[in-house]
């Protein structure tokens, strides 16, 4: 069985592996980069943030995506055997003319 990287909690998805806290590092690190680049050419505390907000929001929401990816387990296709995945026994018919007009003919 596949173990997943991350864990949801709550709204956030913590690293339950090697692998996930050396994605965090990254992500940290890069950020931290990003930081002091912007940091050295800006002229006020806004100025950083308009500078480092793009960054930022693609390398959280990245970080999410790929999160969110990895902790779930991966999409299986129903057994076409199963009860619930047969079709209805009228599934191959074709529809009758006269059932969509049935208010018309009382």
């Amino acid at each position: 069985m596949k173990t997943s990287l991350f864990t949801r909690v709550g709204w956030f998805y913590l690293p339950s592996s090697v692998v996930g806290w050396v994605l965090y590092l990254l992500a940290a690190g890069f950020c931290a980069t990003v930081f002091v680049a912007v940091d050295r050419h800006s002229h006020s505390a806004s100025d950083t943030l308009y500078g480092i907000y793009p960054f930022f929001a693609a390398t959280f929401l990245l970080l999410d995506w790929i999160a969110r990816r990895l902790s779930e387990a991966p999409n299986q296709l129903p057994d076409p055997t199963a009860p619930s995945a047969r079709p209805p026994a009228d599934a191959g018919r074709a529809p009758s003319v006269a059932a969509d007009h049935w208010e018309v003919r009382r």
